[in-house]
């Protein structure tokens, strides 16, 4: 199913029962009324805005008890696919959403020998045993839905000799791919996954932390829920695809005296429209230079959302407002986009530039004289200050606000029409220059002195009001023009035929350079966030330089895309 849109102010927050259950427990004093909670992300990619929505569930929900805390452990058993770049990225997007995790950092390659003991433990008990099938064979002798499982050949070897195997394994006496551990539970299981799962395979891959130290691995569906429980995790929250590994991980923690023993919770993950979330998929984008890289702010990770200047509250309130369910739903992110047009109206000084410059000369006023205005930063919010802009001879006003030939209801300016430079003065266009090839390269206009500040001085009507820039005084800025990056509701929907990269939107970044700024946006630093009157929510990117201002749009002040799914 898909989500409603969300309908502004004093909008309530959606059912979470993770919550919801947890307050229960904490009221009747489980685990002594202590939450522990952990994200648990495998650092072999960016975080995307799914991720971002487990870590404000997990860290809230510790959140509900006093003494309650939530860990943040690197699930690090795939030295293949992980790097340091991608810990250093998590860490960073984990404390820019306003969490801390304390002193609570782990990885699962600080428990790579507690994992192996109990290992050994488990083979000690006759609970799992070494296999020398390869993959395939496994693979196949494991069965179905349809198909019962058959036993291993190598099932009932005795503990002396599995325990010399595995010891051998990991001394790096054998190839990969020669010998597996796997658990010994029930090959005629109904459940696919409690037929002998593996625990560990042997990797020769150098490890980003412990380096050569290993050459067995213990794989994901054994590490993850001793992990938990080595560090007292009461409830282990994880989105509903693992919701058929919990006899699996239950079985697991079941064989051993922890307590508190965790129990798997599992949630629906966040679908949004117009929008891949796999890291696979993201990865991909990466790899064939479709996007710039994993903080291209058309992705959906969260170094992209941060570079597109989209703020941590935002991200908070959508988490808060879309809930906590355990059905599967696809998300309009025009809720997202909603969330964050309310932040950003809130907090973001108004501004003004011009995109696309037109000169303008105001042919009765001297060359040398400037006439300095005091605008505001916010017309309703006194504490955001005030600026200072000048009016001069010459201007820029945006190619889009002169029409030569007006159509009916144009308010903006035109031949022999009058409109309000915002802050400025009522100017009235006299004549049009044009070039040899017939574009308009200048117009020319005379103003009312009387109309400083872009005041009427008679109470007549002025109905149109457009934004300019000094020319004495503007600042030349490079202006990216970021939208969606797909122009399908559902880049995945196997309904549409090709590959999903057909479906990117090619009008998805637009680069705009020679735009012209007004004076207080110079000198402005990487992340800070401004609206630009009637342009949109824009944010300096990290490309910028005092010499060469580069801001990026976050997002346009109105939603347009709205507007063609109604031409639809």
């Amino acid at each position: 199913m898909r989500e409603a849109k969300g309908k502004g102010d004093g909008q309530e927050n959606a059912p979470n029962f993770i919550h919801d259950l947890v307050r229960e427990d904490v009221r009747t004093g489980k685990h002594g009324g202590v939450v522990v909670t952990r994200f648990p992300p495998e650092p072999n990619g960016y975080l995307h805005i799914g991720h971002a929505k487990s870590i404000c569930l997990n860290f809230t929900t510790a959140a509900l008890s006093d003494q309650g805390r939530c860990h943040l452990r690197f699930d690090d058993t795939n030295p293949e696919a992980e790097d340091v770049e991608y810990v250093e990225s998590i860490r960073q997007d984990v404390r820019w959403l306003g969490f801390d995790w304390g002193s609570h950092e782990y990885f699962a390659s600080d428990y790579f020998e507690r994992l192996y003991q109990c290992a050994v433990d488990l083979i000690r008990r006759g609970l799992a045993y070494v296999d020398s099938q390869s993959l395939a064979e496994i693979r196949e002798r494991r069965g179905d839905f349809y198909r019962p499982g058959v036993n291993s050949p190598f099932r009932d070897r005795s503990v002396e000799e599995n325990l010399d195997l595995f010891a051998r394994m990991r001394a790096g006496e054998f190839d990969e791919g020669a010998h597996v551990l796997r658990a010994k539970i029930d090959m005629a299981s109904k459940d696919v996954n409690l037929r002998d799962p593996l625990m560990y395979r042997i990797r020769k891959v150098t490890h980003h932390r412990t380096g050569d130290d290993w050459c067995i691995y213990p794989m994901y569906d054994y590490a993850h829920p001793m992990s938990d429980a080595f560090e007292g995790v009461t409830h282990s929250i994880c989105t509903l695809e693992f919701a058929h590994h919990n006899p699996l991980y239950q079985w697991f923690v079941s064989h051993f005296e922890f307590d508190p023993v965790p129990r798997q919770y599992e949630f629906a993950r966040l679908n949004l429209t117009y929008t891949v979330m796999s890291k696979r998929l993201l990865k991909r984008l990466v790899e064939e230079g479709h996007v710039g890289g994993w903080d291209d702010p058309r992705m959906p990770t969260i170094a992209g959302m941060r570079r597109r200047g989209y703020t941590p509250s935002a991200i908070r309130r959508f988490a808060e407002r879309i809930g906590v369910s355990r059905r599967d739903s696809l998300v309009d992110v025009g809720l997202l986009e909603h969330a964050l047009r309310e932040d950003l109206n809130a907090t973001s000084p108004r501004t003004m530039a011009v995109l696309r410059p037109l000169k303008l000369v105001i042919e009765n006023l001297p060359e040398e004289e400037e006439i300095e205005l005091v605008a505001p930063y916010s017309p309703d919010d006194p504490s955001f200050g005030s600026r200072r802009l000048y009016l001069t001879r010459e201007l820029f006003i945006e190619q889009e606000d002169f029409m030569e030939e007006p159509m009916k209801k144009w308010f903006r300016l035109a031949p022999g029409r009058e409109v309000r430079l915002r802050y400025g003065a009522l100017v009235t266009c006299n004549e049009v220059i044009k070039d040899g090839s017939g574009s308009i390269v200048e117009l020319r206009c005379t103003w009312d002195p009387e109309s400083k500040g872009g005041n009427a001085p008679d109470g007549r009507k002025v109905r149109g009001t457009i934004h300019w820039v000094s020319a004495k005084h503007a600042v030349d800025a490079e202006v990216r023009l970021y939208d969606r990056l797909f122009n399908e509701e559902n880049p995945l929907d196997e309904s549409h035929e090709g590959d999903f990269t057909r479906r990117i939107n090619p009008a998805s970044l637009e680069i705009v350079r020679g735009a012209k700024l007004e004076p207080s946006l110079a000198g402005r630093g990487p992340g800070e966030r401004v609206q630009l009157e009637r342009l949109g929510y824009f944010v300096v990117d990290p490309d910028s330089t005092p010499d060469r201002p580069v801001y990026n749009r976050t997002i346009q002040l109105k939603d347009s895309w709205a507007k063609l799914a109604g031409k639809g």
